[in-house]
């Protein structure tokens, strides 16, 4: 389950990022996940609240924005929302598909109590 090793990381940075600004509680981390991702949000979920645990992100809100896969044609240029990594254009046919968004899986703020 690499949801688990991801959740880590997570608490590891945030944990970081909230003791470096004098904090001692994160209360809220907002995400940014792909649907193209390979992640399953509520294991991703379930795996930070383990994670968390006896450290400053415990009981922190995690709010997730999933962003739906993007890709752009090579060959004519079309940008179109895709369901998979292997796609073919809509407007040309295709499979030069480029995926521009979808994949990604980053923190996008959090919130701490000082």
């Amino acid at each position: 389950m690499h949801e688990m090793s991801l959740a880590i990381s997570i608490v590891e940075l945030v944990s970081d990022k909230a003791q470096a600004a004098g904090a001692q509680k994160v209360t809220v981390v907002e995400l940014e996940v792909g649907r193209l991702s390979g992640l399953l949000v509520e294991s991703l979920v379930f795996c930070f609240e383990a994670a968390a645990r006896n450290t400053p992100a415990e009981g922190a809100e995690l709010l997730i924005r999933e962003l739906d896969g993007r890709g752009s044609c090579q060959v004519c240029g079309h940008s179109f929302v895709v369901d998979s990594l292997l796609a073919q254009c809509p407007e040309c046919g295709g499979y030069v598909v480029e995926t521009v968004q979808g994949k990604e899986l980053k923190v996008v703020a959090l919130t701490i109590d000082e």
